[in-house]
């Protein structure tokens, strides 16, 4: 994947180094549960942590933190503002094309360990995760080390898939599927998480599929870099994950969908590079 030409906004919140371990967010009052729990249900069950989080918002008030907003100078940093600068670039005239004004994330947070959100105390353990409270991405970066070790996933585009299907969930906020698919219930094989998850995985596809054009060639994808955003997502399928932590695989428990589903909505996202393509809630077959 080529992204050094890629526009930077500097939509960045850069919280690294700052002190916010363990012993430096708030963690008293219920802090230490959340994040024990989100992790748990991460690994474990593939919950999403912003779902975890969320279900103990209120029994705690964590110190959120303020980093420094801008662009970043190292290179991962780099890489993280250019990808979310290309959905800003993708999104707006496509979501404008259906009478909705796309506004990005309020930042990518980037955090190391611990820190707090409008959503809870988040921690790296969880993964990279959306806070719909604050509307800010969080990523420790360290994450990526963790996606090619433990899942497999090699690779900048699995990276940017990642990061990609985390602003499509901030999407979901302001079409407002997210609230639709709170309705539907958060656990099963055809529940409302399942299919706002997949349907994530499928804007990461549409995202990719105009990257290149709307950058003008400052990002280049190619069918390779395609492939490992098909293997990252297959890796967090439901099922490899359950398979994988505890050696059975349960699908009353799904809330991401199985590897199979998290690959074919990604591809159907890339191959159409229309968001309509991306109707999980309206689909009969997940």
């Amino acid at each position: 994947m080529e992204w050094g030409g890629g526009r930077r906004e500097g939509n960045i919140e850069d919280r690294r180094g700052s002190g916010g371990g363990i012993g430096g967010v708030g963690l008293a009052g219920g802090g230490i549960g959340a994040v024990v729990l989100a992790a748990i249900g991460y690994f474990v069950f593939g919950i999403a942590p912003e779902t975890t989080l969320n279900a103990v918002q209120n029994a705690q008030q964590p110190a959120v933190q303020e980093g420094q907003r801008g662009q970043v100078s190292d290179e991962q940093g780099r890489f993280v503002d250019v990808i979310e600068t290309s959905n800003t670039d993708v999104w707006g005239p496509l979501l404008a094309q259906h009478g909705i004004d796309y506004r990005p994330p309020a930042a990518v947070v980037l955090y190391d360990q611990a820190t707090g959100t409008g959503c809870g105390t988040g921690q790296s353990a969880m993964g990279p995760f959306y806070c719909p409270a604050d509307h800010k991405v969080y990523l420790d970066l360290s994450f990526w080390n963790e996606l090619e070790s433990r899942f497999g996933a090699k690779g900048e585009f699995a990276r940017a898939y990642v990061i990609s299907h985390e602003i499509g969930h901030h999407i979901q906020t302001l079409t407002g599927a997210s609230d639709q698919a709170r309705r539907l219930g958060a656990r099963g094989a055809t529940s409302g998480s399942v299919r706002l998850e997949l349907q994530a995985d499928c804007y990461a596809g549409v995202w990719a599929s105009h990257a290149g054009q709307a950058s003008n060639g400052g990002i280049q994808i190619t069918r390779a870099d395609i492939q490992d955003g098909l293997g990252a997502a297959s890796a967090v399928g439901d099922d490899a994950l359950q398979e994988q932590a505890q050696g059975r695989v349960m699908p009353d428990s799904f809330t991401h969908g199985t590897s199979a589903q998290r690959m074919r909505w990604f591809g159907k996202g890339y191959d159409a590079g229309d968001p309509e393509a991306c109707d999980t809630f309206g689909a009969r077959t997940l």
